[in-house]
């Protein structure tokens, strides 16, 4: 496995990667697409996932074939096609739909720190995942996730908390990922061995 590092993110091979901002020690996956996006320190996405207007926070844990910020076409309008606003690929003598684009670019999804993301599943543009939150493989996330909560299901629902309510609210005030590198690294036989009340009693 290579080595990651604070400089620069781990690309891997047939990405598609514009306008878009990472932290250190991130990694996106073969074959993934990123677009109009920030990643946080620490995150990662594994292959072929589609990643558009989306702000990712730090240790984001993104399994395969994952789709953030999926689009949405004009359903009210005559036609959902995209000649509408992609015109130019059509006619030489239209333009792009500009404001179109603007306003798609604008409805932002924002993952927490230290969520899970399961294998193929889907968060809408506008839906906001809490700090800790699970999605199950296959989801279809269509409204906002509350901090250290499982969702599963099309479409996605609550299937129960990671943590007790109190546990979840101590872990947010800890807020560990916000952690120097050198502190993680101190910690890590910590976090490897401790339960999550026993940290907090360690840490908090």
């Amino acid at each position: 496995m290579a080595r990651l590092n604070a400089d620069a993110p781990l690309i891997h091979p047939g990405c598609e990667i514009t306008g878009s901002s990472f932290g250190a020690y991130v990694e996106i996956g073969a074959g993934s697409r990123v677009a109009n996006s920030a990643v946080g320190d620490y995150s990662y996405c594994d292959r072929t996932c589609d990643i558009a207007n989306a702000q990712i926070g730090k240790f984001a844990n993104i399994a395969s074939c994952v789709r953030i910020g999926a689009t949405d076409h004009p359903m009210e309008k005559a036609s959902q096609h995209h000649f509408l606003y992609r015109s130019a690929s059509y006619w030489e003598d239209a333009e792009d739909d500009a404001d179109w684009f603007a306003r798609r670019a604008g409805r932002m999804a924002r993952i927490g720190h230290d969520t899970w993301i399961g294998h193929g599943a889907m968060i809408k543009p506008e839906v906001t995942v809490g700090d800790g939150a699970v999605v199950a493989s296959g989801a279809i996330v269509t409204k906002d996730v509350a901090p250290y909560t499982i969702v599963g299901g099309n479409t996605a629902r609550v299937i129960r908390r990671r943590y007790p309510e109190a546990v979840a609210g101590k872990m947010i005030k800890l807020a560990w990922w916000h952690w120097e590198h050198d502190a993680l690294r101190a910690a890590l036989p910590d976090f490897r061995q401790l339960r999550a009340e026993e940290f907090l009693e360690k840490y908090a």
